[in-house]
């Protein structure tokens, strides 16, 4: 009895063979691109949804006057915009070592690109918060007071808005290097990749545009901003290529 209990506790002690170790790094491998594939999609709605609830506020006549009974959607909102810029970095880490393994420069120049993003859109997030002081400042000194309160209201909505075209211009640089990547190593479909470098570059193109007060942005940030959704989906729900954890031949 004795002895089959031994048997029996250093079977339960003995460590995990290599085809169970085989079957466990799949679903891990699967649960990380899921993650990355959820950040990609979080990204889509966190800025999208934060800029409207801002936009909500900041885009009525005379806002100022009447921003203290709106503040919680404006603080609302931006707390969701920051919540993107958390995202963004995240997606710049948890990228690197799976691109590293295929391209140091490609992989450091799309973190590099994030960072900057997050920390861009964080500080227009900041300008925008300011609209809320500036607005009981403007009430506070009446009449007088309205002309330099639109004006600094002005500039501060301005602020935002360079910050995030500055922004998308280093993500959509970098993104052309991360497509080309990905399209070479096959990572994702070949499909996918293609149509993400194309549509960083017509967003690029929009970005610059904006910067130079040609307000054609928006409708150039459709194809990159679905290829985001698209390829955060696909990472959900199939994942990286296998070569994804395996260094570059």
């Amino acid at each position: 009895m004795a002895t089959q209990t031994l048997k029996q506790n250093t079977s339960s002690d003995a460590p995990p063979t290599a085809d169970s170790r085989s079957r466990a790094e799949p679903d891990s491998r699967r649960a990380y691109s899921a993650v990355i594939g959820a950040l990609f999609v979080s990204v889509f709605f966190l800025y999208g949804i934060g800029f409207g609830l801002v936009t909500s506020v900041t885009g009525a006549p005379a806002y100022l006057a009447t921003i203290a009974d709106h503040q919680f959607t404006l603080i609302l909102g931006g707390f969701l915009m920051l919540l993107n810029s958390v995202a963004v970095v995240g997606l710049g880490v948890l990228f690197f070592p799976i691109l590293a393994k295929h391209g140091q420069r490609t992989a450091l120049a799309y973190l590099t690109a994030r960072i900057v993003e997050g920390v861009l859109l964080a500080v227009g997030v900041l300008y925008l918060l300011l609209l809320i002081p500036l607005g009981q400042l403007g009430v506070d000194a009446g009449a007088a007071g309205q002309g330099w309160a639109t004006a600094l209201g002005s500039l501060l909505t301005q602020a935002n808005t360079l910050a995030y075209q500055i922004a998308m211009l280093s993500l959509g640089f970098a993104s052309l290097f991360l497509c080309a990547l990905l399209f070479r190593t096959r990572l994702i479909p070949r499909f996918l990749a293609g149509w993400g470098f194309a549509g960083y570059a017509v967003f690029m193109t929009g970005a610059i545009a904006e910067i130079f007060g040609i307000h054609i942005g928006v409708m150039l940030s459709v194809p990159g901003g679905l290829f985001e959704l698209a390829v955060g989906l696909w990472l959900i729900f199939k994942g990286f290529q296998p070569a994804a954890y395996s260094p570059a031949a």
